[in-house]
């Protein structure tokens, strides 16, 4: 299935989507869910495989979960056995402390 998805609810996804989906609450990939393309949550569940990029306040990539792209979140947790092929982008992250470089003392 092609297209756009725009959802106040939660969506539960276990066959094939190509397209951009945009949720309000919780999106899971089911063991037999394939979906392509973009998407914007809340929640990201993944059991089955995602490629593309995903946008979302906390993404799980569950055992035998497969991710390939771009994750862009507050807090990433892959299970053993998930997958996570790409790049993360950590939101609203702090930048790091400076490190001060210490002086060795003169003799």
């Amino acid at each position: 299935m092609k297209g756009d998805m725009v959802l106040s609810c939660n969506l539960y996804v276990d066959g094939e989507f190509e397209g951009t989906i945009n949720s309000q609450n919780e999106i899971n990939i089911g063991k037999n869910g394939h979906v392509k393309g973009e998407i914007s949550t809340k929640r990201m569940v993944v059991q089955g495989y995602v490629e593309g990029s995903i946008n979302a306040d906390k993404v799980e990539i569950k055992a035998n979960g497969r991710v390939s792209g771009t994750i862009e979140s507050l807090e990433l947790i892959i299970e053993s056995k998930g997958i996570f092929e790409g790049n993360s982008i950590v939101k609203n992250v702090k930048a790091a402390p400076e490190v001060k470089k210490i002086e060795k003392p003169t003799k």
